[in-house]
C-alpha cells in the first residue's frame, strides 16, 4: 500500500511540473518601462529624508499634493541636501559617498537630476565638505538668477561653496567662521547672506567668475542667548523672516551689500505667554506672501528645550496687522510649506504619524486629507 500510494504522488507530482511548465512557457517575457509623470505643478512635493535609521542611504520623496498620492523617489546619499534649479527644471542633490558605504574613500558631488523624470542627469564634483546635517533649506541654495549654486560646507568649520551652473563645476570657497545657512538675495544673482552666532548677519557679494567681491557683516539683529532665531527663514524678495523661540517675528533684508533689518515683534499675547505658547518643529514656519500671512507650528508649556516639539496648533499671522487671525489643529506638524499664488494650499509633515496633511488656504485653514505613511526622519519640504 505504501508503494502504491508513492507512486501515485510522484505521478501527481509530474503531471504538476509538466503543467506548470507548459504554463510557464505560454508567458510571454515582461517587458521593463518606465513610468512617466505628470508635469508639475505648484502642490508637488519634494520631501527630503535623512534616513536616520539608514543614513546612507537617504531619500527624496516626490509627493503630489493636489491628489495626495506618491509619484517617485530620488536617492540622495550620505545626508544628501536638496534643492531646485531657479527655473524650477532640475534637482541639485549636495551629497557624499563612502566606496566601503559608511567608511573608506569619501568623494562628494552634487548629483543632478531632472525633475520632470527624476532621472539622473550628471554630477558635479565637489570638495568633500558637504554639511552632513539635518535637511534644512539653507545648507543648499540655488541664485535667483540660476548661475550659481551655493552648498553650505562643515568640516565643522564652516564655509560656503560656489559652484557656476554653467560651467557645472566649483570655482570658490568662501570661509565663514561661526556663520550657518545660506540666504540667497533676489535682487543680486551673485549675493547671500549667513546666520552668525553673535547675532549678525554676514553678506557675501560674488563677482562674475564666483569670486568674493565683498564681505561685510551687519549689526547685531537677535541676541542669541536671550532669544535665539530659528534657523529656517521664509523668502519674500529680499526678504526673509524669522521666528525666535519665544516667538518673535524677525525680518531681515539682503538685497545690499551689508543686510539691513526690521523691528522685531511678538505674536504671543499676555495669555498666550502664561500659558507657554511657544514655536516647535525643523522647518516650522510657511509664509504666503501674496496673503501676508505667516503660518507658525506652535506648541503650549513650552521651555528650555521644546523648541523642537510637534505642532500642537498651527497659528495664521497676519503680517501687515502683526497678530494672530487663526488658530488650527497642528497635526503634530514638525514641517511646514504652503504654496504661492491663488488656490494655495499649505502641508504640514505629522512628525509622530510620518504623514503630510493638507489645508486649503482661506480665510481659514481647512483640512483637505491627508496621505499617511510618508518617510522615515523627514525635516524639509519644498514646492515645484
Amino acid at each position: 500500500m505504501l508503494r502504491k500510494a508513492f507512486a501515485g504522488s510522484l505521478l501527481t507530482t509530474a503531471l504538476t511540473l509538466g503543467m506548470s511548465a507548459g504554463a510557464l512557457a505560454e508567458l510571454a517575457p515582461e517587458s521593463i518601462t518606465t513610468g512617466q509623470l505628470p508635469p508639475p505643478h505648484p502642490y508637488r512635493i519634494y520631501l527630503s529624508d535623512v534616513a536616520i535609521g539608514h543614513i546612507v542611504d537617504g531619500r527624496l520623496h516626490v509627493i503630489d499634493g493636489k491628489r495626495l498620492s506618491y509619484e517617485g523617489i530620488v536617492a540622495t546619499g550620505y545626508t544628501g541636501q536638496v534643492t531646485l534649479s531657479a527655473d524650477r527644471k532640475e534637482i541639485f542633490v549636495a551629497t557624499t559617498y563612502y566606496s566601503r558605504l559608511s567608511h573608506g574613500v569619501r568623494t562628494d558631488v552634487v548629483d543632478v537630476h531632472d525633475a520632470q523624470t527624476l532621472k539622473k542627469t550628471g554630477e558635479i564634483e565637489i570638495p568633500p565638505r558637504h554639511a552632513q546635517s539635518l535637511n534644512y533649506k539653507g545648507t543648499i541654495r540655488a541664485s535667483a538668477d540660476g548661475r550659481w549654486l551655493f552648498v553650505q560646507y562643515a568640516t565643522p568649520a564652516t564655509s560656503v561653496g560656489i559652484i557656476d551652473l554653467q560651467t557645472r563645476k566649483a570655482v570658490a570657497e568662501v570661509a565663514t567662521p561661526g556663520c550657518w545657512s545660506i540666504l540667497p538675495a533676489a535682487s543680486v544673482g551673485g549675493r547671500f547672506s549667513t546666520i552668525c552666532g553673535d547675532g549678525t548677519l554676514l553678506t557675501v557679494s560674488l563677482d562674475d567668475k564666483g569670486q568674493v567681491a565683498t564681505q561685510k557683516r551687519s549689526a547685531r539683529f537677535f541676541d542669541a542667548d536671550k532669544d535665539p532665531i530659528f534657523i529656517h527663514g521664509e523668502q519674500d524678495g529680499d526678504t526673509y523672516r524669522f521666528v525666535s523661540f519665544h516667538g518673535d517675528v524677525y525680518a531681515a533684508r539682503v538685497g545690499g551689500a551689508v543686510a539691513g533689518f526690521e523691528p522685531a515683534w511678538s505674536i504671543l499675547n499676555a495669555a498666550d505667554r502664561k500659558q507657554g505658547w511657544r514655536p516647535g518643529g525643523y522647518q516650522l514656519i510657511a509664509q504666503h506672501n501674496a496673503s501676508g500671512r505667516l503660518y507658525v507650528g506652535m506648541h503650549d508649556k513650552g521651555m528650555e528645550g521644546s523648541h523642537k516639539t510637534p505642532a500642537k496648533e498651527i497659528w495664521t499671522i497676519d503680517l501687515a496687522a502683526k497678530k494672530r487671525v487663526a488658530r488650527t489643529p497642528g497635526t503634530n506638524a514638525i514641517a511646514l510649506a504652503v504654496s504661492q499664488g491663488e488656490g494655495a494650499r499649505l502641508f504640514a509633515y505629522d512628525g509622530v504619524k510620518a504623514a503630510i496633511a493638507a489645508f486649503d488656504v482661506g480665510s481659514k485653514l481647512s483640512l483637505a486629507g491627508r496621505l499617511e505613511h510618508v518617510g522615515e526622519t523627514p525635516t524639509q519640504m519644498e514646492l515645484h
